[in-house]
């Protein structure tokens, strides 16, 4: 179970570089516009590419952000309960989380199929993009494969 729970890590690392790569993307891209746009030299298609950009920073940072467990938990009732019970209210969470992940995973798979199908493209710089919805499919997936190491981490009694 260690090394599968290395293998997630190492992925879920990999989507967090690319995702902070493509944030750094936005900012630089969003500074040059508006230094551009005084001088009324603004970027074409801007828009576009931060909102991709946004797209992976949300999706691809979500497996890393769960497996580091930086979101947000809100367990005062949780942890007056028992060790045996909390571990039952995470496993069930968590079980949860897999088949919500896996629905949406598919369903963006689903989606990015169509728009590649029907060669649906952004409306300035008529870029694809269906890659986009395949990335977010993907990394759904991973965070799927988190949500499983985590169930195992808490099985075995090294979660927390």
């Amino acid at each position: 179970m260690e090394w599968f729970s290395n293998k997630v890590k190492g992925l879920s690392n990999v989507l967090n570089i690319i995702a902070g790569i493509s944030i750094t993307f936005i900012i630089v891209l969003t500074v040059v516009d508006v230094i551009l746009k005084n001088r009324k030299m603004a970027i074409t298609g801007t828009y576009e590419l931060c909102m991709f950009a946004g797209a992976m920073v949300i999706s691809f940072a979500l497996p890393m952000t769960t497996f580091a467990k930086g979101h947000v938990l809100v367990d005062f009732l949780v942890l007056k309960f028992s060790r045996k019970m909390r571990n039952f209210i995470n496993i069930v969470t968590r079980l949860m989380g897999v088949f919500l992940f896996a629905i949406a995973s598919w369903n963006m798979f689903k989606i990015g199929m169509s728009l590649a199908r029907t060669g649906e493209v952004s409306m300035t710089l008529q870029l694809p993009m269906y890659p986009i919805a395949y990335g977010i499919a993907f990394s759904f997936l991973v965070q799927c494969l988190v949500l499983i190491t985590q169930i195992g981490q808490i099985i075995r009694g090294s979660y927390e």
